[in-house]
Parts: C-alpha cells; structure tokens; sequence
C-alpha cells in the first residue's frame, strides 16, 4: 500500500502530516491527515484516536480548528482524521450538502449509484487502520472519535466492533438517524427503502441492544440550532439506560454546533480516551 505525503508541518513537538493514497475499498483516490506526538518513534508505537468529521467536511477541519494537538502530544496520542466521503470526478455526488460528497455517513451503500463508491464503514473499521498500523510507529490501541455525522459514525462504528476500540467519544453526534431528516434521507439513498437495513447504522438502537460495551462520552451544546429536529439526544440517553450502558452524556449550556464547542472540551476527550488506552 503506497501512500504520497502532500504536506507536513510541526507542531508541539510532533508532526502533522497530509497523504493521500488509492482505497480499494471506496475505488478512488483518498486523502487523510495525522498527528504524530512527539513520542511517536521507531522504537516506540503510540495508540491512536481516529477523528471522523461531519456534514461537508474534509480532514483539515479538526486538525485546523480544533485545538488538539497540544493535548495529544502531551498524552502521547496520534490522531487520524480521514475524509467524510469518496472523492473524484467518477464519484457520485448530490446537489445538496447532506448527500454524495462531503456526506458519506460511515455506511457501506448497497443502492446504485452509491455502491460503487461509498463504502466507508469499511473504510474506516478495516481498510485506513491497516494502511496506517503498516505505515506509522502506532499500535493497534484505537479510540475514536468525531462530530455530528462523525459523532454518528464514531458510536456506531465502536458500538458494532467493540473489540476494536478501547473508548468512544462524541461531539453533538446524530445519535437516532432513523427518525431524523438527515439520517432518512442518506439511509433512503445509500441503503434502500428497507428501513430493517438502516438499524444496523443507528446508534440509539445499537446501543440498546449491544452485548459488549465501549466507554463513552458525549458533549452536546444546548445552542444547537440542530438539537431538536435532527440530533436527539434523549434518544440516546434513553438507551443508554434501558441498557445500563457505560455512557457519560454531557448537556452544555449556551454552546453550539460549531468548532468552537468542539475546541472548548477537546482536552477532556483525548485525556478520557488516554486513560483507557493507556489501561
């Protein structure tokens, strides 16, 4: 698997770096960012937390706005943030924001034209950790993490392979696709009109029903102007207590949907993701 580095900066020691490279998995090129700590070494592997990103964005938006890099090399944390979706001129797309490009949702699409292309939960779960735990002085200690779409794709993905990561956490994550306008209408285009298919990508009704558990912690800002119609919250918490589920769901006063809530309370997600990767 061959990788061509497209930037690097410093940064606290470490090293953020862009690359892109051919995914099998999604039939395109794609491009990811990481930030090695300084503690990231030949001779020492260091555990990872992967960043999944929301609605329009690319994996230069956490890494440009969130603040993280002092934490992570502080705590000795590499972070991966890959793209949200495929990318390419034969890729795909939608005139909408929400759908195609910029709006892959972490599902394997099974509806044309989406199969050929959108494929990112195995992305995500199999194909990017490979290349990356080849690539880079990491271990195969992973948490994840993300926001909005991301914070969807970070629960979901821990909650259906809870061997895989050591913690999850979440920034005002779609948390019940299924009853929500953007989740219904990307599960409709991506997975069909059999909603039975959409349970397998929705996080509340995972969580219900999960077997294993994951740490995990969720911030919500209660200035959310997407709180009410698409985030909910309450149905998240719900499941988490009919399912005694180890979850922290925090509510926050006065933040919203933004980077700004996001850098606000990074430091307590990589210092929560260390403690258990350092376990």
């Amino acid at each position: 698997m061959s990788i061509d580095n497209l930037s690097c900066n410093k940064s606290f020691g470490g090293w953020h770096k862009q690359y892109s490279h051919r995914s099998e998995t999604l039939n395109c090129d794609m491009r990811f960012a990481i930030y090695l700590p300084p503690q990231a070494s030949g001779n020492q592997k260091v555990p990872v937390l992967y960043w999944l990103s929301g609605l329009t964005c690319t994996d230069e938006n956490f890494m440009q706005k969130a603040g993280a890099q002092r934490a992570a090399a502080e705590l000795g944390i590499a972070i991966v943030a890959p793209d949200t979706s495929p990318r390419g001129d034969n890729v795909a797309d939608d005139e909408a924001y929400d759908l195609g490009k910029g709006a892959g949702f972490y599902v394997n699409a099974t509806e044309a034209p989406w199969n050929r292309h959108y494929r990112m939960y195995d992305y995500i779960v199999n194909e990017l950790p490979e290349l990356i735990e080849a690539t880079f002085p990491v271990s195969q200690q992973r948490a994840i993490s993300g926001h909005s779409m991301g914070g969807h794709g970070a629960l979901m993905i821990a909650l259906r392979n809870p061997e895989r990561y050591c913690s999850v956490s979440a920034f005002s994550p779609i948390s019940n696709p299924v009853n929500c306008p953007w989740g219904q209408k990307a599960f409709s285009a991506y997975l069909g009109k059999d909603v039975q298919s959409w349970r397998d990508y929705d996080t509340s009704i995972l969580m219900r029903n999960a077997e294993q558990t994951v740490p995990a912690l969720v911030d919500q800002g209660e200035a959310d102007n997407f709180l009410a119609e698409q985030l909910k919250p309450e149905a998240l918490d719900a499941a988490a207590r009919a399912r005694e589920y180890p979850l922290e769901l925090r509510r926050h006063e006065g933040y919203d949907h933004s980077y700004y809530f996001i850098a606000s309370f990074i430091e307590e997600h990589l210092k929560f993701h260390a403690g258990h990767l350092n376990h």
